[in-house]
């Protein structure tokens, strides 16, 4: 089993596709799943492969499909006018922004499936979530008014609204053996990847310098994102600041935030700025 990650460089949104086997015409149809989803791309841009070369026989067909299109390919790409551009070889920081979303993506799979044995659709299923996952992600405020929590998300630009998860009873905590049925343990895989994701993301937004080097505060109006324990899949805390309370050193140790819930009190190490926000 493959998956064929698409990402968007104006956008920052994911597309994931899977796929059973490195040929031609298996990739062809998975790019034709991608242009009658999400539009045709004008151009694709990947890694040169070339440090494929001595791999595995997998990695080997990959590395002949993507840096040796055949015929086939070639004219399919001709007809639809998708220019194929590669990076320079041994040049993978080229591509730093599908890199980032490469790693995410096999790290929490690999971290939760692990050895479970799984069927296509089971595999596929788990797969679309994480997409949904990763493209929920806020970016940017979409208004400056106090009383407005909405914000810009890659999925936006795909369906011009925010993503949305089923309501499911929250099974991380529940034995595995009294997980009867393969859609609760779908569930609590999924859920299990969002707890890990979701919670590394927000402390990777929270930049922690050392002391010699100094961070601006936070501010009254900031749109912060609010760490909180528990939350469903694809549900952010999301809240503007109201107050803030500095310390004897006049930095910020604590704000007073406003959210569409209420308003609440909690300190800088549980706030963090949107990512398009500092």
């Amino acid at each position: 089993m493959y998956v064929c990650i698409f990402i968007c460089f104006a956008t920052k949104a994911i597309h994931l596709e899977c796929f059973s086997d490195l040929t031609t015409v298996s990739f062809i149809e998975t790019l034709k799943r991608l242009i009658s989803r999400r539009g045709k791309p004008a151009k694709l841009l990947t890694d040169n492969a070339k440090n494929f070369v001595g791999a595995s026989l997998g990695i080997k067909k990959l590395y002949k499909l993507l840096c040796k299109p055949d015929d086939v390919l070639a004219g399919y790409l001709a007809s639809e006018e998708i220019e194929w551009n590669f990076l320079p070889p041994r040049a993978p920081n080229f591509g730093g922004l599908w890199e980032v979303d490469v790693k995410s993506f096999k790290y929490y799979l690999k971290r939760v499936v692990d050895n479970l044995k799984l069927t296509f659709e089971e595999f596929n299923c788990i797969v679309i979530q994480i997409e949904g996952m990763l493209n929920s992600r806020p970016l940017f405020p979409l208004s400056s008014e106090i009383d407005e929590f909405e914000v810009l998300t890659p999925a936006h630009f795909l369906i011009g609204r925010p993503l949305y998860a089923l309501i499911e009873p929250n099974l991380t905590n529940m034995n595995e053996n009294r997980l009867k049925s393969w859609l609760k343990i779908s569930n609590r895989i999924f859920q299990f990847i969002w707890k890990k994701w979701s919670n590394d993301y927000l402390n990777n937004l929270q930049e922690r310098n050392k002391w010699r080097f100094c961070k601006n505060n936070v501010k009254i109006g900031d749109m912060i994102l609010v760490k909180e324990d528990n939350l469903p899949p694809l549900k952010w805390a999301i809240g503007k600041i109201e107050a803030v309370f500095p310390g004897v050193d006049n930095k910020i140790r604590v704000a007073e935030i406003k959210t569409a819930f209420g308003h609440y009190k909690r300190p800088i190490s549980k706030l963090c700025l949107l990512p398009m926000n500092e």
